[in-house]
């Protein structure tokens, strides 16, 4: 059994049979026919992935793995508030006539802040100082940012990552103030993996463990049959995990940079319909 398979085992039957409903509150997400999204959720999980062990991507049904890397370079790398940047249509409900999601996640990394050693946006910050400071303990991003939240067309969900050096290993920990467990959970654990590996090589270091603090993991009403199904199936082991070693610069992984070998996974009949 693949360790992320095990763990969003344990998530899901914990929010299942110990979650709290929230029927009796008005909720702001709503499905596409307008009938209200409501859920099932706990506070509070923490989930810790030892990327020297293994790739956390799912088996029990299947995380795209370029999607996902597609996402987390337009994100990180291109630094895009602009859906026409990306592959995929995953943010198309939130982009206007532009295609513009607003002053939201990209945006937020690749605004210049100026510091003593000169002016960087968040994501050279921190490559900056894995290389020049490992022993610091402030090396982060954050981009919740409070002055610019009525101009973005979606909160940040996953809105911080705190790197930290060990010895010659890298950690990250991702903080999420809410997730949709079964649309996006084991997509985000992929992502940030990944965004550790590449970080880390470019830097010289080991990767290590990738921590994920979700503060409200829930299960949305229309979802509870598929997640039910998902749990009771048998995981495979984990696919292995590739990455051009070659790449020196952050700047020059491209999705087509990774691989997994031997990803079995199950099918997905179902449509999972999402919640906007």
């Amino acid at each position: 059994m693949s360790r992320a398979d095990e763990i969003f085992i344990q998530n899901c039957k914990d929010i299942l049979e110990n979650g709290t409903w929230d029927r009796d509150l008005a909720v702001r997400p709503h499905w596409e026919d307008g009938t209200p999204a409501h859920t099932v959720k706990k506070f509070g999980i923490v989930n810790r992935y030892d990327l020297q062990e293994e790739f956390p991507i799912l088996t029990l049904r299947r995380t795209a793995f370029r999607s996902c890397i597609d996402e987390i370079l337009w994100i990180w790398q291109k630094k895009s508030n602009n859906v026409r940047d990306l592959h995929s249509h995953i943010w198309d409900s939130w982009a206007d006539e532009t295609g513009s999601i607003g002053k939201a996640y990209g945006y937020q990394l690749g605004v210049k802040h100026q510091y003593k050693e000169g002016e960087f946006d968040q994501v050279d910050r921190v490559l900056y100082d894995l290389k020049h400071n490992p022993a610091s303990r402030r090396i982060l991003t954050n981009i919740y940012n409070f002055a610019d939240l009525h101009e973005m067309h979606l909160y940040p969900c996953a809105y911080s990552m705190t790197f930290n050096v060990t010895g010659n290993t890298l950690n990250g920990i991702l903080n999420q103030r809410s997730q949709d467990m079964l649309t996006a959970n084991n997509w985000n654990v992929v992502q940030y993996s990944v965004l550790l590996m590449m970080f880390a090589q470019v830097s010289g270091l080991k990767v290590g463990e990738l921590v994920h603090v979700i503060a409200d993991a829930h299960i949305y009403d229309r979802h509870v049959p598929i997640v039910e199904e998902i749990i009771k199936r048998a995981p495979y082991s984990a696919p292995k995990f590739k990455m051009d070693g070659g790449i020196c610069s952050f700047y020059d992984f491209t999705v087509d940079s990774f691989s997994l070998e031997n990803y079995e996974y199950h099918p997905l009949e179902t449509k999972i319909p999402v919640a906007i």
